[in-house]
């Protein structure tokens, strides 16, 4: 059977065994509901509790403050609704041209449902927003304003929003900040006391945890509105028997990563993908890195290919054993163009096709290697059919 390379873990990760051995026993032993005052459930409360302050030691902040979810698309909702409800007069809602659905598409639905106004902010640069802008309508706006919600990590990309900065303007000016972390969290250091955002999401299979559960961190002074009701599970956040399972692999998930974090192991990841896009390049010339100009996690590289579409691409990749994809993993069936590498824009004209490559820290030099391989050969033979294709036919 041939090898299987997987270059998508922006979409999700490989649970760990340790985490796998987690979710199994809380399954097997651990079955009890939380929310019961006898023996069998308040074992299953302790070990939600030890799991929580898990997930809060990972961004450096208490655990009353964590929410846990069914996800991150959930937790993201939930903070954007929160936001919104803590200002009710403030009809308008800034953020990014690049957001995943999760943002993106809870935005529109409380511009059709409660009568918001959304701006977008410009890209100033491969993607980073526009920060004078945003200066510019805190400046004029800021009254007006609910909530900003820009992502930490771009997760088609990997461009590095200036969050910090973005919270200091918008506290200057009393704003909230809300942050999708999905792609950030647990990939590189987050430590909420320095960077003193008020609402920042993420969830656990992001970073080799299970599916299912996800987390909201509120600052002090945030005043949480369920989306989910009917009991008062997660100090009243979050109706609904909480996912011990889930719940303590997400726990094993963070502290495993708090282990790894080391500028070690994530200057090794950052040298592994410059190594990968600097070959690649060097077989391929004509190719385009996307967002190369700015700064970018380890976990992402975005290559557009000249006059090939990536969809094609994908799946004679995945006859060679390599498993990448085209953009978000939520919309990728979908067989449209990304809005996040139409809003970067690419150079030139025709048809560009892009293939996102993510990396998780399990992934390997050697891999890359063959991955670049795998890519020629790919290239070779979509032009060699296209050509083939081109030429008269004679009779």
């Amino acid at each position: 059977m041939k090898k299987v390379i997987y270059l998508d873990n922006n979409a999700t990760t490989a649970p760990l065994p340790s985490v796998t051995k987690a979710v199994l026993h809380a399954m097997e032993t651990l079955w009890g509901n939380p929310s019961s005052i006898h023996r069998v459930g308040q074992e299953a409360r302790h070990q939600v509790d030890e799991a929580r302050a898990a997930v809060a030691s990972l961004i450096n902040c208490e655990a009353a403050r964590i929410t846990f979810t069914s996800g991150g698309t959930e937790a993201a909702n939930l903070a954007l609704k929160s936001a919104c409800a803590m200002r009710p007069n403030r009809k308008m809602i800034i953020t990014s041209q690049v957001e995943h659905a999760a943002v993106g598409e809870a935005i529109d639905l409380l511009v059709v449902e409660n009568g918001y106004n959304i701006v977008r902010l410009e890209n100033c640069s491969d993607g980073i927003v526009c920060l004078k802008q945003l200066e510019k309508l805190l400046q004029d706006h800021a009254e007006e304003i609910a909530v900003v919600s820009v992502m930490w990590c771009n997760n088609e990309t990997g461009v590095i929003e200036p969050i910090e900065k973005i919270v200091a303007l918008c506290h200057a000016h009393g704003v909230l900040v809300h942050s999708d972390g999905t792609q950030w969290v647990a990939k590189m250091p987050v430590d909420v006391q320095d960077v003193p955002i008020d609402l920042l999401t993420f969830a656990s299979h992001k970073f080799h945890g299970p599916k299912g559960v996800g987390a909201m961190y509120s600052s002090t002074g945030i005043t949480v509105s369920p989306l989910v009701t009917g009991g008062p599970q997660e100090r009243g956040r979050r109706g609904g028997t909480e996912n011990v399972p889930a719940i303590l692999g997400f726990g094993v998930a963070a502290t495993e990563a708090m282990l790894w974090l080391t500028e070690e192991n994530i200057h090794r990841m950052e040298s592994q993908r410059e190594m990968f896009e600097t070959l690649l390049a060097s077989k391929i010339p004509t190719i385009h890195i996307n967002s190369s100009g700015a700064p970018r996690a380890w976990t992402t590289s975005s290559i557009s290919f000249p006059e090939v579409k990536g969809e094609l691409m994908l799946l004679m990749l995945s006859e060679q054993g390599v498993c990448a994809s085209s953009g978000s993993a939520c919309s990728s069936g979908a067989l449209k163009g990304s809005k996040v590498i139409e809003a970067i824009g690419t150079p030139g004209d025709g048809e560009w096709g892009a293939v996102r490559f993510s990396f998780a820290r399990t992934t390997t030099e050697e891999e890359l290697t063959f991955t670049v391989g795998a890519l020629v050969t790919v290239v070779q033979t979509i032009h060699s059919i296209v050509s083939a294709a081109s030429e008269p036919q004679t009779n």
